[in-house]
């Protein structure tokens, strides 16, 4: 972790994921955006990579690929994320009590993210 003379914390750090990739996290957040987010947003990104990250360490994904990543190289990935989501979100309240009803919340924010990557990756310029 680094600080900088204008109140900017970066954290850089380079992580071997199971399929052998290094993946690289560079967030920068200053005290200006901490005092702009009403929503605690800066908290909830932390919390958001943190549950990501913990998915890699479960079981389904210690193999060198997760099944998310044939489902999208078959081209069934927008179906897959967009079913996640509408799953997770429909779910939410009805299962389980006020932490789970969380999970499911954040169940829906990584099939979100995973999406973008899908979209970002299929309307290449």
């Amino acid at each position: 972790m680094n600080e900088h003379d204008d109140n900017t914390i970066s954290i850089t750090e380079a992580v071997e994921n199971p399929s052998g990739t290094h993946i690289n996290f560079i967030p920068e957040i200053t005290a200006k955006h901490l005092s702009v987010y009403k929503y605690n947003e800066g908290e909830s990104l932390k919390e958001i990579q943190s549950y990501i990250d913990a998915t890699y360490e479960q079981h389904y994904s210690r193999n060198k690929y997760q099944a998310t990543e044939f489902i999208i190289d078959a081209g069934h990935g927008t179906g897959f994320n967009i079913g996640n989501m509408m799953k997770y979100t429909q779910r939410y309240g009805r299962k389980g009590d006020p932490a789970e009803w969380r999970k499911d919340l954040m169940k829906v924010i990584h099939y979100a993210i995973m999406q973008l990557h899908v979209h970002d990756t299929e309307n290449k310029d």
